[in-house]
């Protein structure tokens, strides 16, 4: 059975079609594509991608060419003398021009194994990436889960409200008519029409809760908050509350094997003992391959400047060597600075796993706690109606009088409430325990 409430109104989008009557499944999925925070987190895992091609693309060599135009003014030098390729030019113009033209390319061969832990390094910070958008698609599947289920306890709220109010208004009806007979005295009457406010207040105050939990959600679904959207609620009954829970110890162990914070932990340890063999590197020598292709030409020779071009036409190669010697402790601070920067990550990841381990212990605990609590409820919500109904009756015949009647309606309306808190509450925590186990969360 699903009810159909709302009016919770969808924003346009040309990049997600938005469903016409939204579950909670609808609202996960839209929520995945366009909230903005998974956004950013996408934006980021695609930088880390094109740093790992950056990585790779610094093992290849790199080719520029240069060229520099000069113009020579001699003011007070009668003569002056040049070198061009074998000739020597002598002339007697103040003003000469030169072009020079050089094509080089450099490669480094060895730098201690650099390059490589490089590249290893921008691919764990790549994966790191792609499981912060998972993360952050995790954070809000079960923040848009809490807000759902407290959508679903604050509609089943107010029909309770609704319930509590009808009957107080009808209560206040028949003890006027009553009044009226000289049955009843304007002080039951009057107590009877405070009960009434009251209710009617109650009944208001949870609409508006209803309708915050509702902006909640359109603001995690990037919603405009005035739009239109129907809202599909699912009736929930025994089977969904009392559903049995899973043990804490295998729910953590599940965990521990596939939430993507735990990966990214890990994940960040081994990119601290990278940083840790790529600051050693800086102890051991570098190997570059260099070549080059260089001319030149100048004003007052006799040849032309294709002539000129290739008679000073050279080629260069060559490879060069750095041996690091003295660094001013450069290297071992950043070795040193490395090494705590793994103790660092390796407390972060015990962290995450006792925060994880937390967590899930807390949701386990108020799920049983709940799911007991509920079936308690129930006893005392079906005792607190069969008593409310014989103190009716009772009160009808004159056996009660109005005190009576409202302090045991007031209680039935608690037991009510209490119920329906710990129904809700064992619904939430059992569906994400499911979720942290790995499974799907279901409504």
């Amino acid at each position: 059975m699903f009810a159909i409430i709302g009016n919770i109104s969808a924003q346009d989008s040309t990049v997600t079609a938005k469903p016409t009557v939204w579950t909670l499944q609808s609202c996960i999925d839209y929520a995945l594509k366009q909230n903005i925070t998974i956004q950013k987190n996408k934006v980021n895992a695609a930088s880390s991608a094109v740093d790992v091609m950056t990585a790779k693309a610094a093992k290849l060599p790199d080719l520029s060419f240069s060229t520099s135009q000069n113009v020579t003014n001699r003011p007070y030098q009668e003569s002056a003398s040049t070198v061009s390729g074998s000739q020597v030019i002598t002339t007697s113009n103040k003003n000469s021009y030169n072009g020079n033209y050089g094509l080089n390319a450099s490669m480094t061969l060895y730098n201690g194994g650099k390059l490589q832990k490089n590249i290893e390094q921008q691919k764990l910070n790549s994966k790191i990436a792609d499981l912060a958008v998972s993360t952050s698609e995790k954070s809000i599947e079960e923040s848009i889960t809490k807000i759902y289920v407290q959508i679903l306890y604050a509609a089943e709220t107010i029909k309770t409200d609704e319930g509590t109010l009808k009957l107080s208004e009808t209560e206040l009806s028949r003890a006027k008519q009553l009044q009226k007979a000289g049955s009843l005295n304007k002080a039951d009457v009057a107590q009877l029409e405070s009960q009434t406010s009251t209710d009617r207040y109650q009944l208001v105050s949870d609409q508006a809760t209803l309708a915050d939990y509702k902006l909640q959600l359109k603001q995690l679904l990037e919603l405009d908050g005035e739009e239109e959207m129907n809202l599909s609620l699912p009736e929930l009954d025994n089977n969904n509350v009392l559903q049995p829970l899973p043990t804490k110890t295998d729910v953590y162990m599940a965990a521990l094997s596939q939430r993507p914070e735990i990966e990214s932990k890990k994940l960040n340890v081994q990119a601290s003992d990278l940083n840790i063999k790529i600051a050693k590197s800086a102890y051991l020598p570098t190997v570059s391959l260099n070549a080059g292709m260089n001319t030149y030409n100048m004003s007052g020779s006799d040849y032309g400047f294709a002539k000129q071009l290739k008679n000073s036409w050279s080629n260069t190669v060559g490879i060069s060597v750095s041996v690091p010697i003295l660094d001013k402790r450069q290297t071992k601070s950043a070795i040193q600075k490395a090494q705590l920067a793994k103790q660092t990550s390796l407390l972060d990841l015990q962290d995450e796993q006792k925060t994880l381990y937390k967590t899930i212990e807390g949701l386990w605990l108020d799920a049983n706690s709940a799911q007991h609590r509920y079936i308690a409820a129930q006893e005392k919500c079906k005792s607190s109606q069969t008593s409310f109904e014989l103190i009716q009756e009772q009160f009808n015949l004159g056996l009660k009088n109005i005190v009576e009647l409202l302090t045991q309606k007031n209680t039935l309306s608690t037991s009510q409430q209490e119920m329906l808190q710990a129904k809700y509450m064992a619904i939430l925590n059992s569906q994400l325990l499911k979720y942290y186990q790995g499974e799907k969360i279901s409504l």
